[in-house]
């Protein structure tokens, strides 16, 4: 029988950009502010008494940054897995949401008449691109990593597709999803079983 493999999803700390409500992709690289060098150490303290086999971080600094003061409680070096990055954003890059007229991503999905259309903006990447590299990666990771719980840092969009991926969601309920930063949220693998066990938690270490 394959063992449950259980994996802690982190999203990065708050950036000034995040306040400012610009779009932050894969392309932006803004640092942590200090409510979100907090919220990297109040996830840090929550997942010190956890067995953690490995670290794995977003090469962007929001996301190294937060991987970093989790690793310190556990003493593992971070990995940079690259497809853990966010979703280019290409030339919206920057852009305030304001600016933009409406969140980031109603502009991923369109309908042409009854039919279902991801769209991207121009130079970046479409929502099951995303998902693609994202899950891919949870997968990859978790065979390769078979001790201990796995923690992997990355970003909204990221995250979201892979829970959507494992409620075998369709991609466009992530416009009916919303995820803090600085926050927690749990998937395990047992075999080809994916489950849920919490999302979004932002829940103060005790």
């Amino acid at each position: 029988m394959a063992a449950t493999r259980r994996i802690i999803l982190v999203r990065h700390g708050q950036t000034d950009w995040n306040v400012e409500r610009r779009i932050q992709g894969g392309g932006s690289n803004p640092p942590l502010n200090d409510t979100g060098r907090r919220q990297a150490q109040n996830i840090a303290r929550r997942l010190a008494s956890e067995t953690v086999g490995a670290i794995y971080s977003t090469p962007l600094q929001r996301g190294r940054d937060t991987a970093r003061a989790i690793a310190q409680h556990h003493g593992l070096e971070v990995h940079t897995e690259p497809a853990l990055r966010e979703i280019e954003a290409g030339q919206l890059e920057g852009v305030t949401l304001a600016e933009l007229g409406h969140h980031f991503s109603k502009l991923l999905v369109s309908y042409d008449g009854d039919k279902l259309e991801y769209t991207r903006a121009p130079g970046g990447e479409t929502l099951p691109e995303v998902q693609q590299r994202g899950w891919g990666v949870v997968q990859r990771l978790a065979a390769a990593n078979p001790d201990g719980t796995l923690v992997l840092v990355s970003h909204y969009f990221v995250i979201l597709s892979i829970i959507c991926a494992v409620l075998e969601l369709p991609l466009v309920q992530v416009n009916r999803l919303r995820m803090d930063t600085g926050s927690i949220s749990i998937v395990s693998l047992n075999g080809g079983q994916a489950r849920l066990e919490l999302f979004n938690d932002t829940a103060p270490a005790l």
